[in-house]
């Protein structure tokens, strides 16, 4: 059987942490930041993982991850 391949756009966004759980970057923090207040964008820093309804399909999209 031929290897399966990694969707792109599920490798540019998701990276599997060594327990398991998936992570992924803040959304509504690239552009239009002006009318944003300065507690809403910190907040929006770092990683936070991905919803416990999305694992499954996130692991289809990178089966080798």
């Amino acid at each position: 059987m031929p290897k399966m391949k990694t969707k792109s756009s599920a490798k540019k966004r998701f990276t599997v942490r060594a327990g398991g759980t998936i992570k992924r970057g803040q959304a509504f923090k690239r552009h239009i930041l002006t009318k944003k207040t300065t507690k809403c964008k910190r907040q929006l820093r770092g990683v936070t993982g991905i919803h416990e309804r999305d694992v499954a399909s996130v692991r289809a999209m990178m089966p080798y991850a």
